[in-house]
């Protein structure tokens, strides 16, 4: 889910259909709207969004700092005009990136996707249940033996663990693993990547670490979850 916030509702409206044609849902806020939202709510909510992308609107570097409050998500803000005192400002007040209008969601999606990879790089390495993933990569650790993946199936792993808590669609691990611009790729082989995944991760912690559901996406678990959190999981995602 990516958050649009702009005082103008053409270009909320805009943005929200682009990122739908590229089957990645969002929704739009006036800047009013949104400092009433990201105040109140849940913390799920929150963590299951993916970017926030921030146009014009009044006090715009305000917008950056209430979401630092609650979100570590990408905010990406979208200047007009080019001036190099707004895009400092911007900067200092927690934005991860500034970009000049127009520009094309599939863009958007690219920095979306490099800013989560320079957060992976800081990173070695994270859990979940029994699956340790590398984010230099190296394969797996599950169970406390090494499981050698194929670099697709290791790439949705490592997407699937960044995005814990967030259920992701074939769309978006599409577009992480395979890339915005790979247009001789069908989406399809996703479901067979993350099929061989999910068999042979099974095999090694007897149960099956990936929720899938369908029209709804893929959701990475843990045994520790109960069924009432994952369906908490399922819901928000």
């Amino acid at each position: 889910m990516f958050i649009i916030v702009d005082e103008r509702d053409l270009v909320t409206n805009g943005y929200a259909c682009r990122f739908g044609q590229e089957g990645i849902a969002s929704t739009g806020f006036r800047p009013g709207q949104f400092r009433d939202w990201v105040a109140t709510a849940v913390e799920g909510d929150v963590q299951a969004i993916e970017a926030f992308l921030i146009g014009e609107c009044p006090e715009r570097e305000e917008i950056p700092r209430l979401i630092r409050r609650r979100s570590q998500a990408p905010v990406i803000a979208m200047n007009d005009a080019p001036s190099l005192e707004q895009t400092l400002g911007l900067f200092s007040a927690g934005v991860d990136d500034v970009v000049r209008k127009p520009v094309h969601v599939r863009e958007i999606l690219a920095r979306v996707h490099a800013i989560r990879r320079r957060a992976e790089a800081r990173q070695d390495w994270a859990t979940v249940g029994g699956i340790q993933v590398f984010f230099n990569g190296g394969d797996p650790i599950v169970n406390g033996d090494v499981l050698p993946l194929p670099r697709r199936e290791r790439r949705i792993l490592e997407y699937l663990l960044v995005n814990r808590g967030r259920r992701l669609t074939k769309s978006q691990i599409f577009n992480a693993v395979y890339g915005l611009f790979d247009d001789d790729v069908e989406e399809n082989v996703i479901e067979s990547h993350i099929s061989k995944l999910r068999k042979k991760l099974r095999a090694r912690l007897g149960y099956d670490p990936i929720d899938s559901q369908r029209f709804l996406g893929y959701l990475l678990v843990s045994p520790s979850l109960d069924d009432a959190d994952r369906e908490d999981m399922r819901a928000v995602g």
